[in-house]
């Protein structure tokens, strides 16, 4: 078999809303730059996700490079300052997490309430304010912004290819969310990975990624569907969880490219224990 290597880098600068696909992208203390850097939350400071608004889906982001640009159907595109200017201070609440955040603005907060019809607020989380790692799987010093709870999913191609197979589907890989996808691996080798270099950028794998209804959502509708959860509970569940793709925590930073070798350092038992 050929090489493994880099085939997709994908950022996520808003939480749940649609990713934005690179071909390099620095890679900084908390994971891909920009990446759920930002976060929709509830008037109590909930997080919000695709779980209860599916149509965030469909709200696309692009980046400049001073500015966040929102885009949705039927209405005018909305652009942010990177760094936004108000610096309100506020609570928020990811998972079992509460952390410090900015307001982003009045505006933005109207205008995504207005395209989800639903209220929400947009946060934005500083350099300055921390979010560890469970400490179950990470380091002390490993941290993130919002991402569900690493800075990384990896997921290799010939695993979706072997799923949608079960399926007799060709869902994308987008369904996923990964941020980086590798190409030339056999069918769920990133089970066994352990510890892996990719291009200049050191990796390690501590846990599967559990998969919930997220992965249902037509990402062209908004609208949830049965799979891939369906046949992941025949094929790939375990503790009453269904699992896809490995949870990654970086161990330096740098710049990754599409193309970057893959090298598997270490490898152990299969996680899931399938």
């Amino acid at each position: 078999m050929p090489s493994s290597y880099l085939s997709q880098i994908t950022i996520y600068p808003i939480k749940s809303l649609a990713g934005i696909s690179v071909n390099q992208w620095p890679v900084t203390s908390r994971g891909l730059k920009y990446d759920r850097q930002w976060m929709l939350v509830d008037q109590h400071g909930q997080f919000l996700s695709q779980r209860q608004l599916p149509k965030m889906s469909l709200i696309k982001t692009s980046l400049t490079k001073h500015h966040l640009i929102l885009s949705a159907q039927g209405i005018e595109d909305l652009t942010l300052d990177l760094i936004p200017e108000k610096k309100e201070h506020c609570s928020v609440s990811i998972w079992n997490d509460q952390c410090m955040a900015w307001m982003v603005s009045t505006i933005a907060d109207e205008w995504l309430s207005d395209v989800l019809n639903c209220f929400c607020q947009l946060v934005y989380q500083p350099e300055q304010y921390t979010r560890l790692i469970d400490q179950t799987f990470g380091l002390a010093s490993d941290q993130i912004y919002f991402s569900d709870g690493f800075p990384f999913l990896l997921i290799s191609e010939s695993s979706l290819v072997s799923l949608n197979s079960a399926m007799n589907l060709s869902l994308p890989m987008l369904r996923f969310r990964p941020n980086l996808v590798m190409a030339n691996c056999s069918s769920y080798a990133e089970d066994f990975w352990r510890e892996i270099q990719v291009g200049e950028i050191a990796f390690r794998l501590p846990k599967p990624c559990s998969r919930c209804a997220i992965t249902t959502i037509d990402t062209t509708t908004g609208t949830m569907g049965k799979e891939p959860l369906t046949t992941l509970n025949k094929l790939r569940k375990w503790n009453n969880q269904v699992f896809f793709g490995q949870n990654a925590i970086h161990k330096n930073t740098g710049i990754l490219h599409i193309g970057d070798s893959l090298i598997i350092n270490q490898e152990g038992p299969q996680q899931p224990p399938l």
